[in-house]
């Protein structure tokens, strides 16, 4: 039996989960949070399957330690290579979310017949694993994908609203395999930080779908259904990294609007 007062936890290679849990608390604000940051392994973009798994099932082991009553994926690349695995791992303990499927449904509801876009990490795009499930809804969606690997580590160096993003962004978009696009799917949760920067580049004639909100409205839809809302929680917010950077417990500052003080939790210790 789930316990409606245990905690959500959310993780990711770095900051860009950070995207999601920010809309989390802002949708659900009394629920309790932990965040782990695999910082020791960033990006997960680059690296393997089996790499990817491996850590995944690490922090999720963290995770059940606190008793937490759903895991959310908040990584694109680990969403991809892991969640069948984490999923199985965790059996009945948890519920266990990832950042995909919400926005194959959201899809599948709103863009029957048109022509979408998909810029993500080279594990992501890779993997297949969107157009797969955007294929089997028979939606006669066109889905054109582009793998934009410089993205994430400049987002989390930081290097987002200036010149040198902008130049960076334009040539991923110009790219020919994204000609004709109606809407683009930001398949990096790191990439919700330069969606003003994305529209710019469009000129709004392109929908940018910023998956954390789809994501942060599906999972509060999933606890609503099975009377799962904490709804005399403290609001408590927990952050564990595996790897303790200055830069990192500063960038928490960008999404929760004050300074985040961190744990350090190795992996393989």
């Amino acid at each position: 039996m789930i316990d409606s007062s245990a905690p959500i936890g959310i993780f990711d290679s770095g900051i860009g989960g950070m995207t999601v849990a920010s809309a989390v608390t802002k949708l659900l604000p009394l629920e309790n949070t932990i965040y782990f940051g695999d910082t020791a392994h960033l990006p997960y973009g680059d690296k393997s399957t089996a790499a990817i798994q491996a850590y995944s099932i690490k922090i999720c082991n963290m995770l059940l330690q606190q008793n937490c009553k759903l895991i959310l994926i908040a990584c694109n690349s680990a969403s991809a290579a892991a969640f069948e695995l984490v999923k199985e791992y965790v059996g009945s303990k948890a519920k266990v979310f990832n950042v995909i499927d919400p926005v194959v449904d959201y899809i599948k509801e709103h863009y029957n017949g048109k022509t979408i876009g998909l810029i993500g990490t080279k594990q992501t795009v890779s993997s297949n694993v969107y157009k797969k499930k955007v294929d089997a809804l028979g939606k006669n969606v066109d889905l054109k994908s582009l793998a934009t690997p410089l993205l994430a580590p400049m987002i989390e160096e930081g290097f987002f609203d200036n010149n040198i993003s902008e130049s960076i962004i334009a040539s991923y978009l110009s790219d020919p395999s994204l000609a004709s696009i109606e809407a683009l799917i930001l398949g990096c949760t790191h990439y919700p930080l330069i969606k003003n920067q994305i529209g710019k580049y469009y000129g709004d004639k392109v929908e940018i779908l910023d998956t954390s909100e789809i994501v942060a409205n599906s999972l509060r839809a999933w606890l609503e259904q099975h009377y799962l809302i904490n709804e005399k929680g403290s609001g408590a917010r927990q952050f564990y990294v595996s790897d303790y950077t200055l830069s990192f417990e500063q960038s928490t500052e960008i999404f929760f609007g004050r300074q985040i003080q961190l744990a350090h939790y190795p992996l393989w210790e």
